[in-house]
């Protein structure tokens, strides 16, 4: 587009300014989309049914979007493997040009994004656009990665014969992304899959399409070719049957999920019958261990950091902050004191806000469930401890001393603002305690000892950890858990192999 003022019809009705060939002038409301996306064109359900999408702080409705049903999705999966048969074609450069485009996209449109997901959200402002800088960032690496796809060459045993391995995009990804990372969560999975030659299949959560349904718009603008990313809406009455068609449609090749261990393993389940290939990104219950050789004023930051992050609604959240008893109440009294000082509940578009509500009511009730029982069992309430005085989503950041191993608030996984503190004696006893548990997605301690923290990263059985650092995830790090938080792998140069298959050429007759 020539430089100088242009007027372009985004959808209907609609007008935005664009000012210049790389400067626009957009607002979060012209990002928001009351249609999906599949094959280049906003749809409706075949059904004609919508469903109202509420603001978490206020309660309010932002708008309504199409409650596709297991048509719909069919429909979505014949145009991405359509799409499939040209796309993997595409060579890795003309990949990395487009996705290189989106990443430029996404960046110049940083705080529109950002809005659109406080929104939905709820998150702080500026959780929301650290989220974006996040998100925006495996488009670029994926783009980068997807020119390193290299292959082998294989020393033969018989001189007759030549054998080589190479890399190839396995086919069409089915996916279904959570609603505390509305943004980051798409484009960790599809920015991998399409850097890898692989189509898309995509069902937001309920709670938060729009960010997904934004990220559709610039792909497009981006260059992406129709049909290689379809998003595909629905309410939670949908969600299993278009779950279920996804893993059981002989097109799809591939299924990625970030969610309950429970929709997990219905999904595996499912996908059993066409053997996919399948990643999961599971539930967590992240041990926080506090050594009495910690640096106190360390591990503090590093526990709110990694506890109170989006209201401690992340899979990697600090779930059992484990003490060890000689600096046991100084660190409770420098935490409780730090909880004070820095959280400030509110709506997330207020610029003094670092704590937004509760995604919905049926987390809220969870959480404060969560409390009452510790509390009845003889935890102590040093912060918080209850929901919060302005009501609707919001709970007030809370720290519990004097928590046992045999509370719900150490069994389950917490998914909010709640800090749950056990005492401990020796280095042992926490590698146990922190083991404990059928999860293994991440885990962090704070040592000053370096044989120590040899040992104990070593010993404990997670997929992240953490060392004297309470935010482990980049870009360009490998992101996945053991155990029952899930199989394969997310970011980093691993990522893209997901979505890639491996092929044993063997040549004949070459003397």
């Amino acid at each position: 587009m020539q430089a100088g003022l242009a007027l372009r019809i985004c959808k209907p009705g609609r007008l935005r300014t664009i000012m210049s060939s790389s400067v626009q002038y957009r607002t979060a409301a012209s990002f928001q989309h009351d249609k999906a996306y599949v094959n280049g064109k906003w749809i409706e359900a075949k059904s004609k049914k919508t469903y109202e999408v509420l603001n978490p702080s206020t309660g309010e409705s932002l708008g309504s979007v199409p409650d596709m049903d297991q048509a719909d999705v069919k429909d979505a999966i014949n145009v991405a493997y359509r799409a499939f048969q040209t796309w993997k074609k595409t060579l890795p450069k003309e990949r990395t040009a487009i996705l290189k485009k989106w990443y430029d996209l996404c960046l110049a449109n940083k705080k529109e994004l950002a809005k659109l997901l406080t929104l939905e959200n709820g998150k702080p402002l500026a959780e929301a656009e650290g989220e974006l800088l996040y998100g925006a960032g495996f488009l670029e690496w994926f783009g980068e990665e997807c020119r390193r796809t290299y292959g082998d060459i294989v020393p033969s045993p018989v001189a007759s014969k030549r054998t080589l391995v190479i890399k190839q995009p396995i086919g069409v990804a089915g996916m279904i992304t959570p609603w505390n990372f509305p943004n980051a969560m798409v484009t960790r999975k599809a920015g991998a899959a399409i850097a890898a030659g692989c189509t898309v299949v995509l069902r937001p959560s309920e709670d938060t399409p729009y960010s997904a349904l934004a990220l559709c718009e610039l792909a497009e603008e981006a260059g992406l070719p129709p049909g290689v990313l379809n998003v595909v809406t629905s309410g939670r009455g949908n969600a299993g049957p278009i779950g279920k068609e996804l893993c059981e449609n002989p097109l799809v090749s591939k299924i990625s999920f970030t969610g309950s261990t429970a929709v997990g393993k219905i999904l595996l389940a499912q996908s059993a019958s066409t053997v996919k290939k399948v990643s999961l990104e599971l539930g967590g219950n992240a041990p926080f261990i506090v050594f009495d050789s910690a640096d106190v004023d360390k591990a503090v930051v590093g526990a709110m950091s990694s506890k109170f992050r989006n209201a401690g609604q992340t899979c990697v959240c600090a779930n059992r902050i484990l003490v060890q008893e000689g600096i046991y109440d100084r660190f409770i009294q420098a935490l409780g004191k730090a909880i004070k000082a820095q959280i400030r509940t509110g709506d997330g578009l207020n610029p003094d806000t670092t704590q937004g509500p509760l995604i919905n009511s049926r987390a809220l009730e969870k959480v404060d469930g969560l409390v009452k029982d510790a509390v009845s069992q003889g935890a102590k309430v040093i912060v918080g401890g209850s929901k919060d005085e302005r009501g609707g989503n919001f709970y007030q950041a809370t720290l519990l001393a004097d928590v046992s191993t045999e509370m719900r608030v150490v069994k389950e996984e917490i998914f909010g603002p709640v800090a749950a503190a056990i005492r401990f004696k020796t280095e042992e006893e926490a590698i146990e305690i922190a083991n404990a548990t059928t999860a293994g997605l991440a885990s962090y301690f704070f040592t000053s000892d370096i044989a120590q923290a040899w040992r104990v990263s070593e010993q404990l059985q997670y997929g992240l950890v953490g060392v004297n650092e309470g935010i482990v995830s980049a870009v360009e790090s490998t992101f996945g858990g053991w155990k029952e938080s899930g199989l394969g792998t997310e970011g980093g140069k691993y990522g893209l192999s997901e979505y890639l298959e491996l092929k044993n050429i063997c040549y004949g007759g070459i003397v």
